[in-house]
């Protein structure tokens, strides 16, 4: 690996890290992101001619809070500023590792709150907190809300502002405030863990990174709030699918279909972990989504899956919050229960929805019906299809071998 692909490896892994731990000095998201930013630039200056570092993340981190301590300093409420951050920052050693992990989570979690304050619109906050906290470009993130890339971008651009110009204190809230805000901190954490367990685009299916914040804070979420059975429900969820993530890639990286995956390797402290914080969940989307997976956590063997229960929990998902990529998952669920030829009119009902013009499993899910159904010239065009809307090179060479197949 170069080391200008080494550089930019480290930032994508370290970047909310980095921007979350220079926010608490500089109490602007967006100059924080600024100062991340030029962290970056140094490091593909110098690490060509000086070699990368052991530790690089915290290379990364003492650089970045550098530019931030400086920047205070030529404040003039500079003394006011300092009084604030603490009398620690008067000299910041380069630390060996960023600091303990449990301060990561909070840094973390007060970046998530700060970007999901109620003074922006709910899409600006999930948009700002999958590009600081997920580190999600702006064509991820449009992708993960079937929007366009400008309209996302531009919101990011006015959240930033939104947030400086307010002057919202960089902090986990209390109370009602918290309250106010845990919907969207619930969507985005959920959004970001999806990312790493399913990539948008790259070389790499899975981005594990990624899924382990998300974990990290959903934990953290369910001691922070124990009487919200929705957050119980979200960690449920994400415990029953990071449990699997091992077992999504063969050795070479190339992606393991769900009927294909080894079981027995399973991570069966997550599935315990799962079921703990299921009897905890309500019977809310995300509680929803979790027995689910649970379901799925429960079989022994593929062919041992209750889809029928699977399907009914989709039926009643969808009830809640009518969306056509539930009502998508809702029919793959129906096509293992009742067969194919059932699940065929339900998706055709989504080929016109304009949401999922450009989303390539709804080609995928048809393609595998008709493959299914025994039409196979038909679902060949499907796969072929559904390999020229993904920008994941995994799903891509995927998608074209079951097209070959046929």
């Amino acid at each position: 690996m170069s080391t200008t692909r080494a550089v930019e490896a480290v930032f994508r892994i370290e970047s909310a890290r980095i921007i979350a731990g220079v926010a608490r000095i500089v109490r602007d998201v967006g100059i924080a992101e600024e100062l991340a930013q030029d962290a970056l630039v140094t490091a593909l200056e110098q690490w060509p001619v000086d070699g990368i570092p052991d530790r690089p993340g915290a290379w990364l981190m003492a650089t970045a809070k550098h530019r931030a301590i400086d920047l205070v300093r030529r404040k003039e409420t500079y003394a006011r500023k300092l009084a604030e951050v603490g009398r620690t920052l008067e000299d910041v050693p380069a630390p060996e590792e960023p600091a303990d992990p449990q301060d990561i989570d909070d840094d973390l979690l007060r970046l998530v709150f700060t970007a999901c304050h109620p003074v922006l619109a709910t899409d600006a906050r999930i948009a700002l907190t999958l590009r600081l906290v997920g580190g999600l470009t702006t064509q991820e993130i449009a992708r993960a809300h079937l929007s366009a890339e400008p309209t996302v971008a531009q919101r990011i651009v006015r959240a930033k502002r939104t947030l400086a110009k307010a002057a919202v204190p960089f902090e986990v809230p209390y109370g009602t405030d918290r309250e106010q805000r845990l919907a969207s901190v619930l969507e985005v954490i959920y959004l970001i863990f999806n990312e790493g367990y399913a990539a948008t685009a790259g070389e790499d299916l899975v981005r594990p990174a990624l899924c382990e914040d998300a974990l990290r804070l959903a934990r953290v979420l369910t001691g922070l709030m124990p009487g919200e059975p929705e957050v119980h429900g979200l960690c449920a969820l994400l415990e029953f699918q990071a449990s699997r993530i091992a077992t999504r890639t063969d050795p070479d990286g190339e992606p393991v279909l769900l009927a294909d995956q080894n079981r027995a390797r399973w991570n069966r402290l997550l599935i315990r972990r799962g079921v703990d914080a299921l009897h905890r969940a309500g019977s809310g989307p995300y509680s929803l989504q979790a027995a689910i997976a649970g379901c799925h956590a429960a079989a022994v063997r593929y062919e041992d899956t209750d889809w029928t229960a699977i399907a009914a929990l989709y039926g009643r998902l969808v009830q809640l919050i009518p969306s056509p990529v539930i009502e998508l998952n809702r029919a793959v669920a129906v096509s293992m229960a009742e067969g194919p030829a059932a699940a065929l009119p339900l998706v055709d009902a989504l080929t016109e929805e304009p949401a999922l013009r450009s989303y390539h499993l709804l080609p995928s899910v048809r393609g595998d019906l008709l493959e299914r159904l025994g039409r196979g010239p038909e679902a060949r065009a499907e796969f072929l299809r559904a390999a020229s809307l993904t920008r994941n090179a995994r799903e891509r060479d995927l998608l074209r071998r079951r097209a070959d197949a046929l």
